[in-house]
């Protein structure tokens, strides 16, 4: 009888522990996805989280937008054939492929971003918080989205597109939409973003960082520009001036870390300097000096000793950028500097460092190694952690594009306005300024003055792209690279429509078959 009792008894509890309700309760001491999205700080934090990724994608944006374009290359270094360097340089030389892990972890930071802006948004549709509240985080959550989605529907047309959160995963496989597809999704988004989002507050003094009516206005209108809709361009582009965005005075002061978030800036991936929780510390510089051993060689330009040989000698302005400069440009003394030093063809030997502009010989011996000098600001105790923020959209920017629109609107007179706002800045006074008012010169003019205002920020590929530049103006960089440097390969520079974007990742194809390649 005894026996039958504890039998009985096991059967009890068994019968109790597979009950649904027993096996599914939700923790009581921790979070979940059942129990986070429920209070106003809660999708403030989850907003917060879409715009990490942010960060990952600065990291390897400068790679596909700045690289692939006439304004930079790459120090060669023939003495270490890994991949972590070759697919750098393959995406420089328009041979890459789509297992190149560069191009793919862009694609991917987007999605992630994706991701956490689609759990916001649907999150957001049964929350119990103010309608003040419910706006500026939704706002916020669809600006990231269409920003995202912008970004990669130039790099690699259409994509797939992701619009709930993912809670299955049958949610997972979806197959590529067209590029019109997801440009009317953007616009959606972007529209969306600038009905909710409040206008600038707190200009021209600090913005938070975060997104603003600012920032979705900025991104529809180069959108809008993208889609050569330059007459709705024009207007959404001329509503900024009445948001308190204006130029900085000195172009240098743009990039200062104490000038973040203020009056030229639209919008900025934040960092902070400092190895304490929360911290998050950015190191273009690193990545852009010359690379060398010696650890001296970056004290003499940082303030900071350390061995950059294996992380330095990316995104290097190209003679070709150094030389778009006119005589008199503040802008190319703010951006560029020279390193002075013996090369050998593997590491830079420096003997001194010269931080004035001079002509980069490419050649054996005695040469200047030009490098980015606009994320350059000492003193930071610690090497790679600068507390330098990335801009993505700054009013100069925007007066440019307005610039462009009015003219391929029929109003080149009209132009000249914004378009010599720019420029009176960079030359200290009005005498370079544009007076002529022929359409197809001045076309070019604004071209020419979005590459040098803008050199080194990632807007270099997509713009040569968007105004269908890019196989004409490569070709003829890449001629002129090749007979500099004799290690580029003959298949380099071979830019065919098919380059103009690049592969899907291989990995995402695997995993998703309906996930179609683009021709390569």
């Amino acid at each position: 009888m005894k026996k039958i009792l504890i039998y009985i008894a096991m059967l009890s509890f068994t019968a109790v522990s597979c009950k649904k309700s027993f096996i599914e309760l939700t923790p009581k001491d921790s979070f979940s996805v059942e129990t986070f999205f429920k209070t106003e700080d809660q999708f403030r934090q989850g907003v917060i989280a879409a715009y990490v990724p942010l960060r990952d994608l600065a990291n390897q944006d400068f790679y596909v937008a700045e690289m692939r374009s006439d304004n930079t290359h790459y120090q060669p270094y023939p003495s270490n054939r890994g991949t972590a360097y070759l697919f750098k340089e393959n995406i420089d030389d328009f041979v890459d492929g789509p297992t190149n892990s560069n191009t793919n972890s862009v694609y991917f930071a987007c999605y992630s971003g994706i991701a956490k802006a689609n759990i916001v948004i649907e999150r957001l549709k049964d929350a119990d918080i103010a309608a003040a509240a419910r706006n500026d985080i939704e706002g916020q959550a669809k600006f990231l989205r269409a920003f995202y989605y912008f970004k990669l529907v130039r790099l690699f047309g259409g994509v797939p597109l992701y619009l709930k959160e993912v809670k299955k995963a049958d949610d997972a496989f979806v197959s590529r939409s067209t590029a019109d597809e997801v440009y009317a999704q953007i616009t959606a988004d972007v529209k969306d973003a600038i009905t909710m989002l409040a206008a600038p507050t707190k200009l021209p003094g600090k913005e938070s960082g975060q997104a603003t009516k600012g920032s979705a206005t900025m991104l529809y209108g180069e959108v809008l520009m993208t889609q050569k809709k330059y007459g709705e361009a024009e207007i959404v582009l001329g509503t900024l001036a009445g948001m308190g965005y204006g130029l900085q005075t000195n172009y240098a002061d743009v990039f200062l870390p104490a000038n973040k978030n203020t009056k030229e800036s639209i919008f900025e991936v934040q960092y902070l300097e400092g190895d304490a929780t929360g911290t998050a510390p950015s190191n273009f510089i690193y990545q852009f000096l010359p690379r060398t051993a010696p650890n001296a060689y970056t004290n003499l330009i940082t303030g900071t000793a350390t061995n950059n040989g294996a992380t330095g000698g990316w995104n290097t302005p190209t003679q070709d950028i150094i030389d778009a400069y006119e005589p008199g440009d503040t802008r190319k003394d703010a951006s560029i500097a020279i390193a002075e030093g013996a090369y050998n063809g593997s590491d830079l030997l420096v003997v001194s460092a010269n931080k004035s502009i001079v002509n980069y010989i490419p050649a054996a011996g005695k040469v200047g190694i030009p490098y980015i000098k606009k994320y350059l600001h000492t003193p930071h105790p610690v090497a790679n952690n600068t507390n330098d923020n990335w801009p993505i959209y700054r009013y100069a920017d925007a007066l440019l594009l307005l610039a462009e629109a009015l003219n391929e609107n029929g109003k080149p007179g009209l132009a000249l306005t914004p378009l010599n706002a720019v420029r009176a800045r960079a030359f200290g006074n009005a005498t370079h300024n544009i007076t002529t008012t022929d359409p197809v010169a001045l076309r070019d003019i604004i071209d020419h003055e979005r590459r040098v205002e803008l050199a080194f920020e990632n807007h270099r590929w997509h713009d040569l792209v968007r105004t269908g530049k890019a196989i004409q103006v490569m070709t003829a960089h890449g001629i002129k690279m090749k007979q500099m440097y004799n290690y580029l390969s003959p298949a380099s520079y071979n830019i065919t429509p098919a380059k103009l974007l690049y592969p899907i990742p291989q990995s995402e194809r695997e995993i998703n078959p309906d996930l179609t390649q683009n021709p390569l």
